[in-house]
């Protein structure tokens, strides 16, 4: 019985036979593709045309009978075959040469995590593949190991497929935009919990910071040291330089490129933190002889600053499990309400925290320097008594 467009709808699992060795395939996703079976010269060959959402039943009989005429013609199909797909980039080809078209306009580390996601979840299983071969089925295959295990990476991956794809069509090579809306419907639903970072309690740091500033000093115990006391992110000063410090001044002015939110952001040094970063410069001087404005404050060798697990290894060789280098920052915050009357907006700028509402953030122009110095003052002393 030759196939209706009903039963190409409704067809369960498995192989159906139309007319003149055109059949359809469902697998079990639910995904329908043709293909053409045709004996010619005592061998069997099968022909893709392609998936049924794309091709209907009128257009996969044409196209098999194009092909038929063809073998009759005795026209090599094999040899235009493989020039067909040899034309057709892969999909991870395409996801290289989008990575390379977009990364000029990102941060640092997204470069990085941009890719690896690709590496480490999506070429496995569909990198091989033709880029007009991705369709929602070959997605899924792609979110269900990982959907319910890690979903907020499932999500960008997600995200950052349907960029490729989108990259792909405006670069001619998928004729149409590929629609990734109900791939999530093939998917259970997600627990959306809201996960923080692990931080220490603000009662327990003094202690934890009596015991750190014991220790000899190093690379990584020098730089959480500045870090918890600047209650700066780890990246800021991972890659600070000392063309960035006015220690007469106490001031550490990190430049907007290297901030976050991409906006300049001034640091009113404690004390404390002066007498660190002093020490640190006596050690350059009697290290180089010099000390380069451009050079990092916290450096490896070849110039490159210390990795982000340098600082959190200092926790971990302590024994702190339960804490991380940037809950120190969430410790701030709670330090902040607990044990001071000083005002919410006061505690965002020196975190460095952008003011959602837009009206508000132009109408607030200053940045509570003064007071934010006190704050600071009062923060390393309490953290080291």
């Amino acid at each position: 019985m030759a196939l209706t467009a009903l039963k190409v709808k409704n067809a369960r699992p498995g192989s159906h036979a139309d007319v003149h060795g055109l059949r359809l395939f469902v697998r079990e996703s639910g995904t329908r593709s043709w293909a053409l079976r045709i004996q010619h010269e005592r061998e069997r060959r099968d022909f893709g045309l392609g998936a049924a959402h794309d091709v209907s039943l009128a257009e996969a009989r044409l196209l098999a009978a194009d092909l038929r005429k063809a073998v009759r013609a005795g026209v090599d199909l094999s040899a235009r075959k493989g020039r067909a797909r040899k034309s057709v980039p892969t999909f991870e080809k395409v996801t290289r040469d989008c990575y390379e078209a977009m990364k000029g306009g990102w941060k640092d580390q997204r470069h990085a995590s941009w890719i690896f996601s690709f590496e480490r979840h999506v070429f496995p299983h569909i990198g091989s593949k033709p880029v007009t071969a991705v369709d929602s089925a070959a997605v899924l295959t792609v979110l269900e190991p990982i959907w319910l295990k890690i979903p907020d990476t499932a999500k960008r991956v997600l995200q950052r497929i349907g960029t490729v794809l989108d990259f792909a069509h405006i670069k001619g090579l998928v004729p149409e935009e590929v629609s990734l809306r109900s791939v999530t419907r093939g998917l259970p639903r997600q627990n959306h919990r809201v996960t923080h970072r692990a931080a220490m309690p603000h009662e327990a740091v003094p202690a934890f910071m009596k015991a750190l500033w014991a220790l000899p000093s190093t690379l990584g115990r020098d730089a959480l040291r500045l870090t918890i006391l600047t209650a700066v992110r780890s990246n800021e000063t991972r890659k600070a330089t000392w063309g960035e410090f006015d220690l007469d001044k106490a001031v550490w002015s990190i430049p907007a490129a290297r901030m976050k939110m991409k906006e300049a952001h001034v640091v009113p040094l404690a004390p404390a933190a002066v007498n660190l970063l002093r020490s640190i410069h006596r050690r350059h001087l009697e290290l180089h002889g010099t000390v380069n404005p451009d050079g990092f404050l916290f450096s490896v060798s070849r110039g490159k600053p210390i990795s982000d697990m340098t600082m959190l290894k200092v926790l971990r060789d302590m024994n702190i499990v339960d804490a991380t280098v940037h809950g120190f920052r969430n410790t701030f915050t709670d330090w902040v309400a607990e044990c001071t009357n000083v005002p919410k907006e006061v505690a965002d700028k020196a975190l460095a925290h952008r003011i959602p509402n837009a009206v508000e953030a132009a109408y607030r122009r200053t940045d509570f320097f003064d007071r934010r110095r006190v704050l600071m003052n009062e923060w390393a002393e309490f953290l080291l008594g």
